[in-house]
């Protein structure tokens, strides 16, 4: 074993360079411990010692190292315990065994359970405690910068994935507005429409995310209106069965329009019932599928007597129920070149009429039950 002078030593420009990590020596017999400490010290790393695995455990509490050498037959706690514990408390510390000739089998073991390497007693080269407490450092070292690059990258993708996101938001809602903009100059029917169909979902018993996306498909549901003559939609006065009829194929022109912009579902020939038995099971639908449904069966009644599809009661699907009721009632509250603007108590007076006929009852009532929320949503969004 080496003495005090026999240690070699780094050169001083080499301790000049080095980070000056710390080392906690955890060795039961003092004088191993002190020599393997004042080695460590010499070649420029700052160093505690502990005598048992309790008291190592203590102190890295206190004194965060960046590596540990452990003896594995100390009292009170022995090495094995002592890994095992360290590793799950802090699994990146690189931990060196250092145990007599006799203990190999037992320090393979300890590789197992977390030891970083190991260095047999008696020390007989230090050197070689140079050269392994380094690498194992330089691992740690590689591990930590892996880690914090995976890090970064994730955080850059998320920050791209928002960018992304609100970028989607903004092209739909000017998607949107870009319909409602001919007859309506500020185009916050959409944005009340959205939220409004939001809060009613959650209130239907809808989850968060669902009524999110919601949120953002329903603005889309008079999309159509883009393929509708300006001498029908901005008509002043009543339309004509033939005018009634074309203004009324602003549903099929809408999911047209989706849904070549709808990945899972572009079909060269499709049946709207294809369409509507995509809603079957709302949560698969993605923003785009879910907007087509919405503009294909927006204007369906709960008696049958709604267009395009004559679909009935809960044959319509849930979303488009919901966007019935919230279009026809911000809509009669909106001013348009060919009408004024209802009174509050005549636009929920006429959502009380058609409860049962027009819409769907149970939706009627949750709408009033929320009636404070989607008043404060109006005034909020008010044109």
């Amino acid at each position: 074993m080496f003495n005090g002078r026999d240690y070699p030593t780094v050169s001083d420009n080499t301790f000049r360079e080095r980070v000056q990590h710390r080392i906690l020596v955890i060795e039961d017999q003092p004088d191993i411990r002190g020599l393997l400490a004042n080695y460590l010290q010499i070649n420029g790393y700052e160093t505690k010692t502990a005598e048992n695995g309790l008291d190592g455990l203590f102190l890295l509490e206190q004194w965060p190292a960046d590596l540990v050498t452990v003896d594995l037959d100390m009292p009170i706690m022995n090495g094995h315990d002592f890994i095992e514990k360290a590793a799950q408390r802090w699994p990146d510390l690189p931990i060196i065994v250092v145990s007599g000739i006799g203990g190999v089998n037992q320090a393979v073991e300890a590789l197992r359970i977390g030891a970083r390497d190991f260095i047999t007693k008696p020390i007989e080269n230090f050197s070689l405690v140079n050269n392994t407490i380094e690498k194992a450092l330089e691992a740690a070292e590689l591990i930590r910068q892996n880690r914090d690059y995976q890090q970064n990258l994730e955080k850059k993708v998320e920050q791209r994935t928002r960018e992304l996101e609100e970028t989607k938001r903004q092209l739909l809602y000017s998607l949107g507005k870009s319909a409602e903009y001919r007859d309506n100059e500020t185009g916050r029917h959409v944005i009340r429409v959205g939220k409004i169909c939001a809060l009613l979902a959650r209130a239907a018993g809808l989850n968060d995310s669902l009524a999110n996306t919601f949120a953002e498909a329903a603005p889309l549901h008079d999309i159509g209106k883009i393929g509708i003559s300006d001498t029908i939609l901005l008509k002043p006065g009543k339309l004509t069965a033939e005018e009634r009829a074309i203004m009324q194929n602003h549903c099929e022109i809408g999911c047209d329009i989706l849904r070549h912009y709808s990945s899972a579902k572009v079909y060269e020939r499709f049946e709207f019932t294809d369409i509507i038995r995509m809603a079957d099971d709302i949560g698969a639908l993605s923003l785009l599928e879910m907007a087509m449904v919405i503009a294909l069966c927006h204007h369906e009644r709960w008696d049958g007597d709604g267009y395009p599809c004559g679909l009935k009661a809960t044959e319509i699907p849930l979303i488009a129920r919901i966007v019935a009721v919230v279009d026809v009632y911000d809509a009669l509250g909106s001013e348009r070149p060919y009408k004024k603007a209802l009174a509050e108590e005549v636009c929920q007076a006429i959502l009380l009429e058609g409860r049962g006929s027009h819409f769907d009852p149970e939706i009627i009532d949750i709408f009033f039950s929320n009636i404070q929320d989607i008043l404060a949503i109006k005034k909020e969004w008010t044109d």
